[in-house]
């Protein structure tokens, strides 16, 4: 009976042993990676279902993307952060949640704090005027006006104190140009105002642009990307002007890096890099993010902390911009 049981024991340690190497040998991934998304339903998410089901193909499994709005995309971040670093839960890592949000001491994580998989997609912004401008006829000649006649200029930037508010406040203190931001909550209403005079200079992006392509002139791009250049029909970049506006690469767009927990295995997160490369690589998901309205990164996790550590060196420089217009307002009154 001793033997028997000596021998129940071995097999049965055996099949533990045998058990252990087969979870071992078990290629990533073995069930869904899901992507936790900071906004709700939208051209933003519609774009990472793209890029998400290319690189599902790509890792042979499917890559849901989970909405998880709320806090400026803060609630997002954190949900993903409370997961297994195991691979199987990626980031959109939107520039609001990962470095806006800890810059203005909502959140308390650096970009340093995690692993990057690859840059995704920008969304270009861009200064547009109205079509039947008579007072300047560029960007610059707009500034020049501005700087004259200090707080007459209106101009929307969405929201207040958002990035495209931070965005153009640096480019107008660049100038001296001096002009009232007039907050909104729908695109429609800017476009509406800028055709009716109320407004003379407002943000646009990709999207509200292709929308609407009659109905405003396109007078700055506040990239110095050429596919950015070609998204806005050619229109005159940061990058043309002459002048340093201290903007450069992603700083003055709405962008997304995909990252992971720093903890993730590496073999792990090497296969992710990978496929999210080919993916963003395949010419049908470039076709398909640009009809979107965003525009195709092809920065690699070697470029992250150049361009990531730029932008948030560049944002600091912006909220400054932010309170330089508002004291400058507050002397006209």
């Amino acid at each position: 009976m001793k033997l028997i049981g000596t021998l129940k024991g071995t097999l049965l340690a055996g099949a533990v042993v045998a058990a252990s190497a087969t979870a071992a040998l078990a290629e990533f991934p073995e069930r869904n990676i899901e992507i936790i998304h900071p906004w709700g339903p939208g051209n933003a998410m519609a774009m990472s279902q793209v890029v998400a089901k290319a690189m599902g193909e790509e890792l042979g499994t499917d890559m849901p993307v989970i909405s998880r709005p709320g806090a400026a995309g803060t609630k997002a971040q954190t949900t993903a952060m409370g997961k297994p670093a195991d691979g199987y839960t990626i980031f959109d890592g939107y520039v609001a949640p990962l470095v806006l949000q800890p810059i203005l001491g909502n959140a308390d994580w650096s970009f340093k704090d995690f692993k990057p998989l690859s840059a995704a997609v920008a969304n270009a912004f861009a200064i547009a005027g109205q079509v039947d401008e008579t007072r300047w006829s560029s960007f610059e000649e707009m500034m020049a006006y501005c700087k004259e006649n200090r707080g007459e200029l209106r101009y929307s930037s969405g929201s207040r104190n958002n990035l495209p508010h931070m965005v153009i406040a640096k480019a107008l203190q660049s100038y001296d140009c001096v002009a009232q931001n007039v907050p909104y909550t729908q695109d429609g209403n800017v476009f509406k105002d800028l055709s009716s005079k109320v407004l003379d200079f407002a943000f646009v992006n990709v999207g509200n642009f292709r929308s609407n392509p009659d109905k405003v002139k396109i007078l700055l791009v506040l990239s110095e990307l050429e596919s950015s250049k070609k998204a806005f029909h050619g229109a005159p970049t940061i990058g043309e002007l002459g002048v340093d506006l201290g903007l450069s690469n992603l700083g003055p767009m709405g962008w997304t890096w995909w990252i992971v927990n720093p903890d993730t295995p590496d073999d792990v997160t090497e296969k992710l890099r990978g496929a999210m490369e080919r993916a963003m690589a395949r010419p049908e998901v470039i076709e398909a993010v640009e009809a979107i309205g965003f525009v195709p990164l092809d920065w690699d996790h070697t470029m992250y902390e150049e361009i990531v550590g730029g932008v948030d060196a560049q944002l600091n420089s912006m909220g400054n911009a932010l309170a330089w217009e508002e004291e400058e307002l507050k002397k006209l009154n």
